[in-house]
């Protein structure tokens, strides 16, 4: 199965499983991504993991030899899917990880900036260097690469299409974190220091601050104020502030 859909403890995990192909993803691929995602959506997993088998890639982006012969009107349909299957790691009810164990180039980037955190082994690479094919990303990454890092050195890595590693990645905060030894295992300890939190009240705070870069301060402003007044309406609100109150540990019904 090139997409195939685990459970690691309470967390869902997508493995791209393609390794010939340095995990390329075809259109099959990503039509298979949405279904599994969609999985994820109506089970009791905690979060979500993203990785490629292999360790020379998380993805190496496209399958170019799709891309050949096609329409106009057939290259933006194909854009517009895959963008619509990335955007569903948006409205998750959970957070979602991209594990990057060595490539994630065009697409696979794409994908990796999709979710809602990334980490990345010592040997990882990063880059969107559709410049180089006479072309530019399509699945998004214009968009959330300037999200993340900001528009001038979004610019710079979409015009120059290079790749850069995990140093400057976590430095500029394209990833949280790098990950020496285990990949896997420090990305479920990563996952485990939010996953305990109540769902409900990650899902408002991940919406509040991914809209804060779409509108205006005062827009801003009146949208924190309408989510934070849902969280006190929350069950765990309640469980969550009288455990405060009593020195104990809150046990979260994430609702």
């Amino acid at each position: 199965m090139p997409v195939e859909l685990t459970r690691i403890d309470e967390f869902a995990l997508i493995t791209l499983n393609r390794p010939e192909a340095l995990n390329a993803l075809s259109f099959q691929i990503v039509r298979e991504i949405g279904e599994a995602i969609d999985e994820v959506a109506v089970s009791d997993a905690r979060a979500l993991l993203f990785t490629g088998t292999g360790d020379k890639a998380f993805c190496a982006g496209a399958d170019i030899s799709e891309l050949m012969g096609r329409s106009v009107s057939d290259i933006r349909e194909g854009a517009r899917r895959g963008q619509c299957t990335f955007s569903k790691l948006d409205e998750l009810s959970i957070p979602s990880i991209a594990v990057i164990n060595g490539f994630a180039l065009g697409g696979g980037l794409e994908l990796a900036l999709a979710c809602t955190f990334r980490v990345a082994s010592p040997n990882a690479r990063m880059g969107l260097p559709e410049v180089k094919l006479g072309l530019i990303p399509g699945y998004g990454g214009t968009q959330r690469l300037p999200r993340h890092i900001g528009e001038a050195k979004a610019m710079e890595l979409i015009l120059t299409g290079r790749f850069i590693q995990v140093a400057e990645a976590e430095r500029i905060g394209l990833i949280q974190k790098t990950i020496d030894g285990d990949l896997m295992a420090g990305a479920l300890e990563f996952a485990r220091t939010f996953s305990g939190y109540s769902l409900a009240t990650l899902k408002l705070a991940r919406e509040a601050t991914r809209r804060a870069l779409d509108v205006n301060l005062d827009e801003g402003l009146k949208i924190e104020a309408d989510l934070n007044s849902l969280s006190f309406l929350l069950d765990d609100a309640k469980i969550g502030t009288e455990a405060f109150l009593s020195k104990s540990q809150p046990k979260f019904v994430d609702r």
